[in-house]
């Protein structure tokens, strides 16, 4: 049983909500051209690290005639994807040793992993189980914006938490998260040289804004909730991966100040006090074939 991602990184909720939002309707579209995927074929889609299951549920949505396969080798997230997505075959597996035979899939797709994979075995591996002709997608957030409503702002209690946590946490290294970034030129380049053809790029932006009056007030509510979702996940991220160092008296505190300062977001947005906080992300992606 591997659980470190879920427990020392993020946290199931943070990946599935997220992705829920930033993958739903409002952006569907804009997906749904990049990954040109032929909606009217019965394809085999591997999604690769497919994290608590959000992306893999949409593309059932987006192609309701394709058998879809959601493989990540963190067990909290698999449980989670069986339990909140339907009609999809979700495994335990490794990504530079996937457990199917050559030839088996038309699409490999994944999104934020190629960062944290060795490239030779990342793009190996897909080239080997793709079928010929297949296609393989790698989706990867470039650039992030945020605008926080001041009563989010961090509190001085916060600041002095954060900074505690930074000088102890050795996360990023310790796990390799993020060793294998590229640039926006690497990605297109690394999937060339690996083997795949025809490549091609492309961008999608996802703005979150709750106060955008386009917005349906659920849906800008859960833009809220996403916030507090992963702003509370890293508190419990930060007691997993740092025991003895961080304390359960200060993590208690800090989850206190912040559900008190999403309790009074959320207050306002009832009451039409607009802030015009948003979250930007730009996603970018690059698509090859075999």
């Amino acid at each position: 049983m591997n659980t470190i991602w879920s427990e020392c990184v993020q946290g199931a909720k943070t990946l599935y909500y997220s992705r829920k939002l930033r993958f739903g309707d409002l952006f569907a579209e804009q997906f749904k051209k990049l990954l040109k995927l032929d909606g009217r074929r019965k394809l085999k889609i591997l999604e690769i690290g497919c994290g608590p299951g959000a992306l893999a549920g949409e593309l059932r949505r987006w192609y309701p005639k394709a058998d879809i396969c959601g493989l990540d080798r963190d067990s909290n997230f698999i449980n989670f994807a069986r339990a909140h997505e339907e009609g999809i075959n979700f495994i335990e597996g490794d990504a530079t040793a996937l457990p199917f035979n050559d030839d088996t899939f038309d699409v490999t797709i994944s999104y934020t992993v190629s960062e944290h994979i060795e490239p030779d075995k990342f793009y190996g591996e897909q080239l080997r189980v793709l079928k010929q002709g297949g296609t393989c997608i790698v989706l990867s957030t470039r650039k992030t914006v945020y605008v926080n409503a001041p009563c989010l702002d961090e509190q001085e209690s916060e600041r002095i938490f954060w900074e505690k946590v930074k000088n102890c946490d050795d996360t990023m290294e310790k796990y390799g998260i993020g060793r294998y970034h590229m640039s926006e030129a690497e990605l297109p380049a690394a999937m060339e040289k690996y083997g795949f053809k025809n490549i091609e790029t492309g961008f999608a932006a996802v703005a979150l804004t709750p106060d955008n009056p386009q917005i349906p007030e659920e849906l800008a509510c859960n833009m809220i909730n996403e916030q507090r979702q992963t702003a509370l996940d890293a508190l419990s991220s930060v007691m997993n991966s740092m025991p003895g160092q961080i304390t359960a008296a200060e993590v208690e505190e800090m989850v206190g100040i912040t559900n008190k300062k999403y309790d009074a977001r959320i207050a306002q947005y009832i009451r039409g006090e607009k802030q015009w906080d948003t979250a930007v992300s730009v996603i970018m992606s690059v698509r090859g074939t075999k």
